[in-house]
Parts: C-alpha cells; structure tokens; sequence
C-alpha cells in the first residue's frame, strides 16, 4: 500500500518525465499541503528562456499564486532530484517546513546538471568568486533600508 509521501513523489517524478515530452528539461515537483497538491512545477528553462525557471521554483509560485500568500509555512515540497542551491535558497525563503527529494545532486550531475561548481563559489569570500562583485554606491541604497526601517505599515516577510 502506497503511503501519501511515495504518492506525492511520485508526481513528482511523473512531472519530471511529461517535462521532458514538452521540451523542457527533467525535473518536477509539487507543494502539498493538508494532503493536497496545491502546487506544480517542471523545468521550463529552456521552453521558457529563463534560467531561474527550474521546477522547484515554479511550484513555489504555482502554490503561493493558489494560496494566495508568499509564505508556505504549513507545507511540503515533492521534487524529482535534491535541489540545486538557487532553489533550496527558495525553499527557506517560502518557508516551506520540509522536502522530500527522489534523486541525488550527483544523479543529476551524470544526467549533465552539475551544480558543484556553483556551491563552490557559494561559500568563498566574495573577492574570490568567478564572477567578479564590485560593491558601489551603498550609502544611496542605505536609505532604502532606513526608509524601509521606519515605514509603519509594512508587511514582515
């Protein structure tokens, strides 16, 4: 007898695979809460010419645009493979409480999605990343964060 974790994972992975037939590349995922789907994504990246555009994220915005809020306190992520660093980063930021994965990062490396070099860079000083950072004008930008500070009728996110 499937459990609802293996039936969730399962779209997941189900996801994944009709990606593939629809020119996109091969991972899905799904948001669940109170045991219902509420969410759904698949890798659009190349069907949609957008590289953030990877399955987790989708759900997460399929699932906040269903429920109507930018937090998924409350919920679970089902994705075919561990999440890249972009979209574990979109995990906690939704503030999802828990994931469930099928595949290993190194199982999406031998599939040709390595994602090692970027969790490399992740954890090096700033000065020593590839990708060369030039901090300018943060004084300016400063005063967005005082204004922000100050601003009464904010919503905390």
């Amino acid at each position: 007898m499937e459990n609802n974790n293996e039936k969730h994972i399962k779209a997941a992975i189900a996801a994944a695979s009709e990606s593939i037939k629809t020119g996109g590349g091969p991972f899905g995922a799904v948001v669940v809460k109170d045991g219902k789907i509420v969410g759904r994504g698949v890798n659009s990246v190349t069907v949609n010419n957008d590289p953030t555009a990877h399955a987790e994220l989708n759900a997460i915005r399929d699932a906040c645009a269903n429920l109507n809020t930018f937090s998924l306190k409350g919920c679970t992520l089902y994705t075919s493979c561990e999440p890249c660093p972009m979209c574990l980063s979109a995990i906690y930021w939704s503030r999802i409480d828990n994931y469930y994965y099928a595949t290993t990062a190194n199982d999406a490396s031998a599939a040709g999605f390595d994602d090692s070099f970027i969790k490399a860079e992740i954890v090096k000083p700033i000065e020593e990343r590839t990708i060369k950072a030039t901090q300018i004008k943060r004084d300016t930008a400063l005063d967005v964060f005082r204004e922000w500070s100050e601003k009464t009728d904010k919503t905390v996110y």
